[in-house]
């Protein structure tokens, strides 16, 4: 069953695995769209949470159809990898973090196959990501990547390769947890300082009482299961989802 969002129907929503390459390794995304909308409209790429392409991911991109998007949720780690443990996640995720070629490759490679859709209007894309997926989305902001604008969504704020002024292109929304104790106020601090450096155009917006991964129902869940700091929070979800609809009506 498809999950178009928040009081939206999904009887028009169309949604589809697809695979496409970065170098020699295989990429398997989703792809979502409303069948009933005519001409081109903007593309919007999902980054996944550390845990890897997921239904979570697949579902966000529903719900941006539903919103009139293209959405195409990436595969960052190939070959449609998925951890089902914090270790295995850290591990998949450092792999990715740790090497920007790799990184700025995957997800230009899926950019690239967005931008290809019938749907798309290639001139206008925009790009989501949740924990990992955030920090994936601000490092192709700070890389100065044509994008309209990014979303993140509890994501990491560090970076080994922080912007240069007048880099970064995209403007930038960042929905933060006011309790998320993996983000540190030095590190707040110090990315908005990177972004005022580089003349960033960002909006900050925090969430009163929301962890990390406010966005994600099955939050609780892993954090029972695993022992780990996170909490869904369904009113800064729903803000946060509305904030970033703004966001894009603004940019697009």
């Amino acid at each position: 069953m498809i999950f178009c969002g928040f009081l939206s129907s999904c009887k028009d929503i169309k949604g589809e695995p697809v695979e496409y390459t970065s170098g020699n390794v295989a990429l398997k995304g989703y792809l979502a769209y409303d069948k009933t909308v005519k001409g081109k409209r903007p593309g919007i790429l999902v980054v996944h949470e550390w845990w890897g392409h997921n239904e979570y991911a697949r579902k966000r991109a529903a719900m941006l159809a539903g919103l009139g998007y293209t959405a195409l949720a990436v595969d960052m780690y190939g070959e449609g990898k998925r951890a089902e443990h914090p270790d295995d996640a850290g591990k998949f995720a450092k792999e990715i973090s740790g090497n920007m070629d790799i990184k700025l490759s995957r997800f230009i490679a899926a950019m690239d196959f967005l931008k290809k859709q019938e749907s798309v209007d290639p001139t206008r894309i925009a790009a989501i990501g949740y924990c990992f997926g955030g920090g994936v989305v601000l490092d192709m902001a700070r890389s100065g990547m044509d994008l309209n604008g990014v979303v993140s969504f509890h994501g990491g704020l560090t970076t080994n390769n922080p912007a240069k002024p007048g880099a970064v292109r995209a403007k930038i929304l960042v929905c933060h947890g006011e309790k998320d104790t993996f983000t540190t106020v030095e590190q707040i601090a110090a990315f908005k300082k990177e972004m005022a450096d580089a003349k960033a155009d960002l909006q900050f917006i925090t969430y009163k009482d929301a962890k990390h991964s406010f966005t994600n129902p099955e939050a609780d869940s892993y954090a029972q299961k695993f022992n780990i700091p996170l909490g869904y929070n369904a009113a800064a979800d729903k803000q946060s989802w509305d904030d970033m609809r703004n966001f894009l009506k603004g940019i697009f």
